[in-house]
């Protein structure tokens, strides 16, 4: 294998390299296949530690595009931590008069990712309300975008962390939370970050109505099982469980009627995605 000479040609070749990374044409890959393949060997080698470098700077750009487009959306509400904890967010127990203009029931989906779950729900419940939380804009841009271009007023995403809402709705004010594919935080230091533990669901109660109800999808068996057991030894109610929705019948019709995208990618790969429907005591 070729090797770099002395730091004077190093030095060259990093002048060459970042001349062509700034040619590169912005439709992506493309550029990319034709700058490595134009180049001599001996650069491959660099170009593997300086495209990461560039592929942050489009990402970046382009959620700064994302978030200035966020801000166009009539769906969309970006509170600063200030105001949420200074309970200073307008929609507060008001948010079926004041947003939706109807006393239809009120959805959450934490962790909403690219939204595709809250959509999809919209779209098959016009007669409900959905919100979906996530603490990164640029993600759920995908979902409020689709909204606003399909028409769905039914939806709504909030740019939070999920510990701070209960600042966001008020108490009794939700009928039902979705939790999709949740990071599982593995760890048992990471026991604090699992979107179904103690501590959670307690938060979850505040903003449920006394009927309200948890629906907990994931790919996780980890998961999966951690939250049964909390669960049942914590003396909440599980009104369903199924640990393989789309082998087993009998799994409700909004638990297998849309995927996300990371979803798809599990039933690729015949990877069993579990639900858990429960009400906290």
């Amino acid at each position: 294998m070729p090797v770099f000479g002395s730091k004077k040609k190093l030095r060259k070749w990093d002048r060459i390299c970042r001349m062509n990374i700034e040619k590169l044409p912005s439709k992506k890959g493309v550029g990319i296949k034709i700058f490595i393949f134009s180049l001599p060997k001996l650069s491959v080698l660099y170009i593997s530690l300086i495209l990461p470098k560039y592929s942050e700077k489009v990402g970046s750009k382009n959620k700064l595009k994302r978030f200035k487009e966020n801000e166009t959306f009539n769906n969309v509400f970006q509170p600063t931590r200030e105001e949420v904890v200074g309970d200073l967010f307008p929609l507060k127990g008001k948010w079926n008069s004041d947003f939706f203009k109807n006393e239809n029931p009120l959805v959450l989906e934490l962790g909403c990712g690219k939204g595709e779950y809250s959509v999809g729900l919209a779209e098959r419940y016009p007669n409900k309300n959905f919100v979906g939380i996530d603490i990164k804009g640029a993600r759920f841009w995908r979902g409020a975008k689709t909204a606003v271009e399909n028409g769905l007023h039914n939806v709504a995403f909030v740019r939070t962390q999920i510990e701070l809402i209960n600042h966001i709705f008020a108490e009794n004010e939700v009928d039902e939370i979705w939790i999709t594919f949740p990071d599982p935080q593995i760890k048992y230091k990471r026991t604090k970050h699992r979107m179904t533990n103690s501590e959670f669901l307690k938060l979850y109660k505040k903003i449920l109505k006394k009927d309200g109800v948890v629906n907990l999808k994931t790919d996780s068996e980890f998961m999966h099982g951690y939250t049964l057991g909390l669960l049942h030894g914590e003396g909440h109610e599980v009104l369903y469980a199924n640990h393989n929705v789309y082998v087993n019948e009998g799994s409700p019709e909004e638990v297998t009627a849309f995927q996300t995208f990371y979803e798809k990618q599990y039933l690729e790969i015949n990877k069993a995605i579990t639900y858990i429907r429960f009400k906290i005591k």
